[in-house]
């Protein structure tokens, strides 16, 4: 019996000594390598209310970083820095809006609300002001470009760079066949001129816009035609694209006030341009220069959606561009 008894405490004691040695083993310090690679930026996604439309947007990086302000095109939303945000975020505070009707920003009723581009202009400004954006360096492109250039004629003095990827300012850049029917509607708003844009809403032109003239499709997620296109099948969503195509035409006029402001405020800018674009050709990159004689211009072998085929080499320019220009 005292044998086994002897036994019995001998293995309890065994039991004890090896679980109190288990956390011990479990607590033991990472590697090194993976105790001191970064951890990737965390993405927020949030809303704000302007005037009882609710805007949503992306925001990373440092809250007390230098912010940039991402503005997409048409037909998409803040996706398309989904993937350049955390390239970024590392030490700038990046904010990438979607436009009321566009990405997961509500779309009220076209008859309730006035989709052009003075109204999206001012949706962005009061975003930025219940942001407490007071400086902020703007990434533009498509219809970025005429939404944020409005934005930095109403306050200049917080533009502190450029970023210009696919951006018309200048009529030299309005020249391509795509535009024809477009122009058409500008000068004739009948319902047949409108009509006839309605394939610019379809998914054959969103895939087209995604793919046409890259250098690499095989770059390019189907998950960018798919995920725009659902968006703009929402009901409603067609007059809401074919009001902002029809008020395209209010920005011409603002093009030498846009110049004037690159000329007499000279933001250092970044042009990154998908020269194979044919919806803003390459000819529509190299204008810029007149006014702004210092730009950095990159003619890139690419489309529209220059991130989605070349982020690979927009990354380092942009990140570069910033870490010269804007965090000095």
């Amino acid at each position: 019996m005292k044998r086994l008894l002897t036994s019995v405490a001998l293995a309890a004691i065994t039991l004890t000594a090896a679980n109190l040695a288990a956390p011990q083993a479990m607590a033991a310090p990472a590697p090194k390598a993976a105790a001191t690679r970064p951890a990737p930026p965390v993405i927020h996604y949030k809303t704000a209310t302007i005037d009882g439309v609710k805007v949503f947007y992306r925001e990373a990086g440092p809250a007390d970083g230098p912010v940039v302000l991402l503005l997409h095109g048409f037909p998409t939303s803040s996706h398309m820095f989904r993937n350049l945000i955390p390239l970024l975020a590392d030490k700038y505070r990046v904010i990438a809006p979607d436009y009321p009707g566009y990405g997961q920003s509500d779309a009220p009723d076209h008859t309730k609300f006035a989709y052009n581009f003075a109204n999206q202009a001012e949706v962005m400004d009061k975003l930025v002001g219940q942001l407490g954006l007071k400086r902020y360096t703007m990434y533009v492109m498509d219809y970025g470009a005429p939404i944020g250039y409005r934005l930095a004629l109403k306050h200049p003095e917080r533009v502190s760079g450029l970023i210009v990827q696919n951006g018309n300012a200048y009529t030299e850049g309005l020249q391509s066949p795509f535009w024809d029917p477009i122009k058409v509607y500008w000068g004739d708003r009948s319902q047949k001129n409108r009509d006839a844009l309605n394939g610019l809403v379809t998914l054959d032109i969103t895939k087209f816009q995604y793919t046409d003239g890259m250098g690499d499709v095989s770059r390019i997620s189907p998950d960018n035609w798919v995920h725009d296109q659902a968006l703009l099948d929402r009901p409603g969503n067609r007059d809401v694209q074919l009001d902002m195509l029809g008020d395209y035409g209010s920005n011409v006029p603002f093009y030498p006030d846009f110049q004037k402001f690159f000329r007499d405020f000279q933001p250092p800018t970044l042009i990154v341009w998908g020269k194979n674009d044919k919806i803003f050709p390459e000819e529509g990159a190299h204008p810029y220069l007149r006014d702004l004689p210092k730009a950095e211009i990159h003619i890139l072998d690419s489309g529209h959606f220059a991130l989605e085929d070349r982020l690979s080499e927009m990354a380092p320019l942009i990140h570069d561009f910033l870490d010269r220009k804007v965090a000095k």
